[in-house]
């Protein structure tokens, strides 16, 4: 019996000790850097059930800002990459503008005539000349394949270094990396890197900076503004979704990430909605929003 004790007693430390060099010994494997040490992590598995519902895997994470708190819902998902999808046209806008590829958010980009529907699905009514203000809320993926083609690899090379974002892998061949391929950024480092939008922290201009984040107004509610974009790829057998941002109210600000993975299998039919409502549950939760 002692030895079977010993043996559990021995898991359980190893565990505590894993868990805490992955949170105070080895800060950066929580923030992108040394300067971005949060003073309190709180873990929320409760939230869990929220993506269970949604047929799903996945984590929320959340830095609330006043009071210097990183709140996750679980540990293992929040340091887990995942291909960024339509959450990369943050950056994606970003280099865009300061490499001069375009001059500002309403440059009129020209339809090509064709896309590859069977890897983008059928979406005529995306399929006309459009300002990149607008392929970024609806998420018109062509466009940011036409910006891509401009920007180039050496480009995105350099800046995904210098914003330390994500673990910089453009491997992939095809010119939509952030869709399909080996990129992938952490829950973790999509809050770091929001944040350091919302702080003008960025290597880009404070000019570039100011017309991403009126870009990413999404919602103008009475109590609170959300500036965020949504994300959704399918690679593997995998829905991959995303909800990256910051909500604003009087009371404060809050970075969050939302990731929600889901077998193909299952097919939930909401999936896409899932996104922002397991984020605006834990919102209510954490008395952020009321409604």
């Amino acid at each position: 019996m002692s030895e079977i004790i010993d043996s559990f007693s021995r898991v359980l430390i190893s565990i505590l000790t894993g868990f805490a060099v992955f949170f105070s010994a080895n800060p950066d494997s929580v923030s992108a850097n040394s300067n971005d040490l949060t003073d309190t992590l709180s873990v929320r598995a409760d939230f869990n059930k929220y993506f269970e519902v949604c047929s799903g895997e996945g984590c929320i994470v959340i830095f609330d800002n006043n009071q210097k708190t990183l709140i996750v819902s679980d540990t293992i998902w929040s340091k887990t990459e995942k291909l960024p999808a339509s959450t990369f046209k943050i950056i994606n806008l970003l280099i865009a503008l300061e490499t001069e590829v375009i001059a500002d958010e309403n440059e009129i980009v020209k339809w090509p005539g064709e896309i590859d529907t069977v890897k983008y699905g059928f979406r005529p009514e995306i399929y006309h000349d459009m300002s990149v203000k607008e392929a970024f809320e609806v998420s018109a993926g062509w466009v940011f394949v036409e910006l891509a083609k401009k920007i180039g690899r050496e480009n995105y090379g350099h800046y995904l270094h210098v914003c330390d974002y994500g673990n910089q892998n453009l491997s992939e061949a095809d010119i939509d990396f952030w869709n399909f391929g080996e990129l992938g950024i952490s829950p973790v480092n999509q809050v770091n890197f929001v944040r350091k939008l919302y702080e003008g922290k960025l290597p880009f201009s404070a000019e570039n900076m100011e017309i991403v984040k009126r870009v990413l107004t999404t919602e103008q509610a009475k109590n609170h503004t959300i500036n965020a974009k949504t994300g959704w790829t399918r690679q593997n057998g995998f829905n991959t979704g995303w909800w990256v941002g910051w909500i604003e109210t009087k009371q404060g600000v809050w970075f969050f990430a939302t990731l929600l993975v889901q077998d193909r299998k299952l097919n939930n039919p909401n999936f896409g909605a899932c996104r922002k409502d397991i984020t605006k549950a834990i919102f209510r939760d954490l008395n952020i929003i009321e409604e």
